[in-house]
């Protein structure tokens, strides 16, 4: 196992169970498991997320200088 998944392990056991179960299950997709299921989003997730989908389909993004802004404020 490499240095970066062992301290990403141990930086998962930290979190409450249920956020552990979501990492696991990413892990187990991405290594090529499908017996756990996709995460399935509610009605009211898919109304939340429909009118960003809209804006990607018709192409509108943030500028690379609103990206910026988001950074300077939020960034890490």
């Amino acid at each position: 196992m490499t240095e970066l998944l062992e301290r990403a392990i141990a930086r998962v056991r930290a979190l409450p169970d249920a956020m552990q179960d979501d990492a696991a299950r990413m892990l187990l997709l991405f290594a090529g498991e499908a017996d756990e299921p996709v995460y399935r989003l509610t009605p009211e997730e898919e109304a939340d997320l429909a009118p960003s989908l809209a804006q990607a389909e018709r192409g509108e993004f943030a500028t690379d200088e609103q990206v910026r802004a988001v950074w300077a404020k939020h960034g890490p």
